[in-house]
């Protein structure tokens, strides 16, 4: 088989540098007891660390993923122990998506396996560095659809 060479297009580094990334947070939450959380489990529990008891709507919203997409992560969630999705007392057809108190324990090791991964990625790339890809990669993240295609 011949030597391909290195694909460098930004599209392909991010969705490589993504999966990499999940596979070494899925890695850390195992080692951390963890095993049932998902690094996509992110787009939910991240939000609810901040804020418990957020509708479907506001996940989607916050995360930026579509609402079908986050509707499956919520059922994954729940599944997982991690998070109970209850009607809104307020709006019977809306539901509110509550921290179990398996989740709320992982909130603490949560910080500690991103402070890990952050040190992991210092030791080598220079702190300078990682605060511009973050910034960037924050852009990259609010860039809006275009719905004109």
């Amino acid at each position: 088989m011949e030597n391909l060479p290195e694909r460098t297009d930004l599209g392909y580094l991010l969705a490589r540098a993504s999966q990499r990334w999940d596979a070494l947070l899925a890695e850390r939450c195992r080692a951390h007891g963890f095993p049932e959380v998902r690094p996509s489990f992110g787009s939910i529990l991240l939000p609810l660390f901040d804020d418990d008891g957020l509708r479907i709507g506001d996940l989607t919203d916050r995360a930026r993923i579509a609402k079908q997409s986050m509707t499956t992560l919520v059922r994954d969630a729940v599944a997982a122990g991690l998070v109970t999705r209850e009607v809104d007392p307020k709006d019977g057809r809306s539901h509110r998506i509550w921290l179990t108190p398996r989740a709320m324990e992982f909130r603490a090791v949560a910080d500690l396996i991103l402070n890990e991964m952050t040190d992991r990625l210092i030791a080598v790339v220079d702190p300078e560095s990682v605060e511009i890809v973050s910034r960037s990669l924050a852009a990259v993240k609010s860039l809006p659809l275009d719905n004109n295609s």
